[in-house]
């Protein structure tokens, strides 16, 4: 028994070639992911933030959140880790990345849902094989409160011929 090749792999994989992208598209991400205080711990450990805002209740009651806050790149890193599938699965690479903000904060124990809006695309002009897809994507705690927002730009390459 032979595998497919690395091209038939990819196709099948999840995911959306530039082709399959349409300007004003929305797609939710789901499941959602509830944030613990121990993904909260092992992320400012792993990342060396070492600000006690994250980890240390004791300070974290004095402060005008009155609990521990889930460290905002983690808040990123999840959002974007939710649109993977849907939008950048078969990317072959981020271009940038504009205005990341943490318009709420997030704490152990909030549940995450995301949302991503196709704001344009163009071909490229150095790969005739892809294109760039600007998107706009929300991350929303469990009270439907938005909590990050921001575009990136991604290189897609085109459906294979």
């Amino acid at each position: 028994m032979s595998l497919p090749s690395i091209s038939e792999r990819y196709a099948a994989m999840g995911g959306r070639y530039y082709d399959d992208f349409t300007i004003g598209d929305n797609y939710p991400h789901l499941p959602g992911r509830t944030v613990s205080q121990q993904d909260n711990s092992w992320f400012t450990l792993l990342t060396m933030n070492t600000h006690p805002l994250h980890f240390d209740e004791e300070y974290a009651a004095t402060t005008e959140f009155g609990k521990p806050l889930i460290a905002s790149p983690l808040t990123v890193a999840i959002i974007v880790g939710m649109s993977v599938a849907d939008v950048s699965a078969k990317a072959i690479a981020n271009l940038g990345w504009k205005e990341i903000r943490l318009t709420h904060p997030v704490f152990p124990g909030d549940t995450l849902y995301a949302s991503t809006e196709v704001l344009d695309k163009r071909e490229s002009k150095s790969r005739p094989t892809a294109g760039v897809v600007s998107v706009l994507t929300r991350g929303f705690n469990q009270h439907d409160v938005e909590v990050c927002v921001f575009e990136r730009q991604i290189l897609v390459p085109k459906k294979p011929v």
